[in-house]
């Protein structure tokens, strides 16, 4: 048993649930919202709110780059989502998850492999110098030359020039189909590239970017405090004079904050939140969809002896009910997936895949042969939601005679036992962000690319040949076939099992704020419109 090498760590051992009934105490009497106000939107802020006031949001967790706040380094979805408070990108997605203009203006695409891109003319960063070519090219460079988790995401980039004042060309080595969509993140930022070069700033303490917002103050896991960029085009026009973000890892406290007015805004992860709001005075609770997904990584390596068998992966994979993971710890308002998002263009159906078939017996059989087993699964305590599904796979699992200890610990602890060298752990659950193109998420698959997984799979040449094949074949009936075999594939294999798309659930206090929120997200950015936010 694998969970030996883990002496001294901390843990708290969860309730075991029963699977009957509300037994799980996930699935709430009142589940939050996902009806729309306006297409692709759950909140449109009103024009004739009073606005002008300070906005406070309440966030579950902060940035944790060992790259401070430069963010090329940026590696999870609260990293993106508060440096792109002050960062733009050339490109952004829409509320139809859509690749959409933001510091370029347009592109043209010559050929297959050629990207010319026309820049704002209006954009400037917080230091009041005006965003240049060079910016452009210098900050796709720099990613390029000293790669991060992000720089796989850009593609087979062969040069990047300027080709005119306001004019950037970046030609591909082969063609490349979400390369749009990876530059709508903020890795691929826009730096004030002549003054990094200088030294007169420093990007990993310091926010300088053409956004909306300037950092003034920053006490790490506490709280941030901005100001409007007063060179923003929209700066005349924001809703608010400052924006407070507090970091709470607890929900109630959250919750609560929402309840007595304290928070303007925050993300509550779990929808038993919906519930203990139902009937609060001017809350109002939604849930925004997510590209993202929750997924079982099964440790090939290091982890117990027996899950270097593909057949031992499948039998758990092919135990987990992901029917009522949704149920019980969603209240039924997700839905399962493959490795390509459920819902975006292409993506493989969750239904047909190896695994869907569930059966118990058969699982049950492959463990009664190796005599049963014993393993760990791994949670963080930042997301209540994990534990709820970690318990309701212990239950699966039981029926196949896999005996399970959840383990829940913080999150360093979740990280180095996980992404350390050697990983320790025998399961771990986790979430990855769906970004706005199915081929993205699927390099994560290839351990070589990812880097972070190398360390718990193996992956395997097939696998990795289709991932290629997939983000090169242009949208259609044709990459829907290759992400068909790929999903089947890596699901066959079970190394890093999806399990289901993992919504967002948003509050807001109606009587200090009026949001613009999209029902959609694939980056994890639930702050997308900020700019749009008024707040009393």
């Amino acid at each position: 048993m694998h969970t030996a090498a883990r002496a001294g760590v901390a843990f708290t051992a969860v309730a075991v649930l029963a699977l009957t009934g509300c037994a799980a105490g996930a699935s709430p009497d009142t589940e939050p919202t996902q009806d729309e106000v306006a297409p692709g939107f759950l909140a449109v802020s009103d024009d004739a709110f009073d606005g002008g006031g300070d906005l406070v949001v309440q966030v579950d967790y902060d940035t944790a780059e060992a790259s401070g706040l430069d963010p090329q380094g940026a590696a999870t979805a609260r990293s993106w989502m508060l440096e792109g408070l002050s960062y733009e990108t050339l490109t952004t997605i829409d509320e139809n998850l859509d690749v959409a203009p933001s510091l370029a203006t347009s592109w043209e695409t010559p050929s297959a492999t050629e990207y010319v891109f026309t820049l704002a003319d209006d954009a400037v960063f917080s230091n009041g110098r005006a965003m240049t070519a060079a910016d452009v090219v210098g900050s796709l460079q720099r990613l390029l030359d000293t790669p991060t988790t992000w720089t796989g995401q850009l593609g087979p980039i062969a040069s990047i020039e300027e080709t005119g004042d306001l004019e950037v060309t970046v030609t591909l080595s082969e063609p490349y189909a979400p390369f749009l969509a990876a530059l709508a993140n903020t890795p691929a930022a826009v730096l004030p590239m002549a003054e990094i070069e200088s030294g007169e700033v420093d990007i990993t303490t310091e926010m300088v970017g053409t956004g909306p917002l300037v950092a003034t103050a920053h006490r790490q896991d506490e709280e941030w405090t901005f100001a409007p960029n007063e060179h923003h085009p929209d700066a005349a026009s924001l809703g608010f004079s400052t924006l407070t973000i507090d970091i709470v890892g607890d929900e109630a406290t959250r919750a609560a904050a929402l309840r007595d007015g304290s928070a303007d805004f925050a993300v509550l992860n779990s929808i038993d939140s919906a519930e203990l709001l139902a009937n609060a005075k001017d809350v109002t609770v939604v849930g925004q969809r997510n590209t993202d997904f929750h997924y079982l990584m099964i440790n090939s390596l290091t982890g117990d002896e027996a899950l270097q068998d593909q057949d031992v992966r499948f039998a758990i994979n092919s135990a987990i009910d992901r029917d009522a993971i949704n149920e019980l710890a969603f209240g039924g308002s997700t839905a399962a997936t493959g490795v390509t998002p459920a819902g975006l263009p292409d993506a493989c159906v969750a239904e047909d895949l190896p695994s869907a078939a569930r059966d118990v017996a058969a699982a049950k059989a492959v463990i009664d042969e190796i005599g049963g087993l014993e393993l760990d699964l791994v949670v963080y305590t930042d997301e209540p939601v994990l534990a709820q599904i970690a318990q309701v796979m212990q239950q699966n699992l039981a029926e196949i005679g896999v005996t399970v200890e959840i383990q829940q610990v913080d999150y360093a602890t979740y990280s180095a036992a996980v992404y350390g060298s050697p990983a320790d752990f025998d399961l771990a659950l986790s979430w990855f962000a769906g970004y706005a193109d199915p081929a993205m998420v699927t390099t994560w698959w290839n351990p070589e690319v990812a880097g972070f997984s190398a360390v718990f799979m193996k992956g395997s040449d097939e696998l990795d040949g289709l991932i290629a094949d997939g983000y090169s074949t242009e949208p259609g009936a044709d990459r829907a076939a290759v992400f068909e075999k790929l999903c089947a594939v890596a699901d066959e294999q079970s190394e890093m099992v999806p399990l289901v798309l993992r919504p967002s659930t948003i509050g807001w206090n109606t009587a200090s704020l009026s949001p613009t929120l999209s029902s959609d997200e694939g980056y994890g950015n639930f702050l997308r419109y900020i700019t749009q936010f008024r707040a009393s």
